[in-house]
């Protein structure tokens, strides 16, 4: 039996709730154990309260456990609070992971990106909005709270029990049923465990990587973890001035063990630099310290125009400064910070620029090396790469293949995708079919 009394529904997930929703004091009578499975998820993220409603739907009785007040923090702050609940379009091939790319297709495809759609549009009573520029979909409220209490109180209406202020510290498996030692509290025994309790990235949120360490401990195989989608930091770099300027631009990361390159926002920050195009490549740089090899080198192309394109405007119209037409085309301290890094004078005639100085200031639009030391960690990063190995998941259920009763999703797992909803997409995705594997569905 679990604990009674010490769980609840959050308050403010049900202010806007039409009828009020009777709670009983005790979520397992005795007299239920053998009649209706035992689901008890552990973590109130995206993906663990995605599990716990699924499980709930289909009959299972279902406890979602939470360490901390109201669960869902990391939904609260994306999207800069208004929660990027999924990308408009899917490329699977921008997932990254170290296992099998083909069980993680298996996972995705468990819940196309248009069921996903209708889930939260007709379920939650989420209409949802495209971002035409990012190809992001929003709700249309633009605020992600809606998403966190709307997840809650859906959970809610299905069955789903709450229980704030519970922290896991041990986990273990008995014959045919599972034992979940809590801080400061009873142990919590049930049927079965969904396992939603996320990686190292935002601590703030909740995420200690203790999900993470108690399942090494159980001998499932993890594949080191590393911040992803963080910040990049530099020192005494020529940009180091620019601090606030931001821009569109192309961006590769190459190692020479791993490469990714990414189209998108740019920004240069006071440590460094960030915006979804550094943040979708950062990975190969972490990893190339991490990994102790030589660092990555970082590529930038400034605008959308190509060698040739930017060689021709160079050529035309010999009496413009090789200043003013950059200018044109990139923010202005941004086109005097390249033309210091290629030795041209910004005051410079087209008409009197050599060839090799053309070639360099072509180069520094084109192909800038960007110099980099470090990254922000896991206090900036949106997720953390690495995790269990997808191997060792059923990808249909979700269930351990070492341990029967035991469901993961979410963050703990070893994928993780670009800027722009995929992260909750794949949350979306393990998280359902985890409830539905805990609920004996699948």
């Amino acid at each position: 039996m679990f604990g009674g009394g010490d769980w609840h529904i959050p308050s403010r997930a049900l202010q806007n709730m039409e009828n009020s929703i009777a709670v009983t004091p005790q979520f397992y009578s005795s007299s239920s154990k053998g009649k209706r499975r035992r689901v008890l998820v552990i973590g109130a993220g995206a993906a663990g309260s995605m599990a716990a409603i699924f499980a709930a739907a289909t009959g299972a009785e279902t406890l979602l456990l939470e360490s901390t007040q109201e669960g869902g923090r990391k939904v609260l702050i994306s999207g800069g609070g208004r929660c990027n609940i999924l990308p408009a379009r899917l490329d699977e091939s921008r997932f990254v992971t170290d296992s099998s790319p083909n069980t993680l297709r298996k996972m995705i495809r468990s819940w196309p990106l248009h069921e996903q759609i209708i889930f939260f549009e007709r379920e939650l009573g989420l209409p949802l909005e495209e971002e035409e520029e990012s190809g992001k979909l929003f709700p249309a409220s633009q605020c992600a709270r809606d998403v966190r209490d709307g997840l809650l109180m859906l959970g809610a209406r299905k069955g789903v029990k709450f229980m704030p202020h519970s922290r896991m510290t041990g986990l273990t498996p008995q014959q045919g049923s599972w034992r979940v030692e809590r801080e400061g509290g009873a142990p919590l025994d049930a049927d079965v465990v969904v396992l939603a309790t996320g990686g190292l990235s935002v601590p703030k949120t909740g995420s200690d990587g203790r999900g993470l360490s108690i399942l090494e401990k159980l001998g499932l195989t993890i594949h080191p973890t590393y911040p992803a989608l963080t910040p990049l930091t530099a020192r005494a770099s020529p940009f180091s001035g620019l601090a606030g300027v931001s821009l569109q631009v192309r961006i590769t990361a190459s190692d020479g063990l791993r490469k990714a390159t990414a189209t998108g926002g740019f920004l240069f920050t006071h440590r460094g630099y960030s915006g979804p195009a550094v943040l979708d490549v950062s990975h190969v740089a972490v990893r190339s310290l991490t990994e102790g090899r030589p660092p990555a080198r970082l590529s930038v192309s400034w605008t959308s125009l190509d060698s040739g394109a930017w060689d021709v405007l160079l050529r035309t119209d010999g009496a413009r400064s090789v200043g003013a037409v950059i200018r044109h085309e990139l923010p202005e301290r941004l086109a005097e910070g390249l033309l210091k890094i290629a030795n041209v004078e910004s005051a410079c005639r087209l008409a009197r620029l050599r060839r090799e100085e053309r070639r360099r200031v072509v180069d520094a639009l084109v192909r800038c090396n960007l110099p980099w030391s470090g990254d922000e960690g896991y206090q900036k990063a949106e997720v953390t790469g690495g995790g269990v190995s997808l191997s060792e998941i059923n990808p249909r259920t979700m269930e351990s293949r070492r341990y029967p009763g035991l469901f993961l999703c979410g963050e703990l797992l070893d994928a993780f995708g670009p800027i722009g909803g995929y992260n909750f997409l794949w949350a979306w995705a393990t998280g359902r079919a985890a409830g539905l594997g805990a609920a004996g569905c699948k």
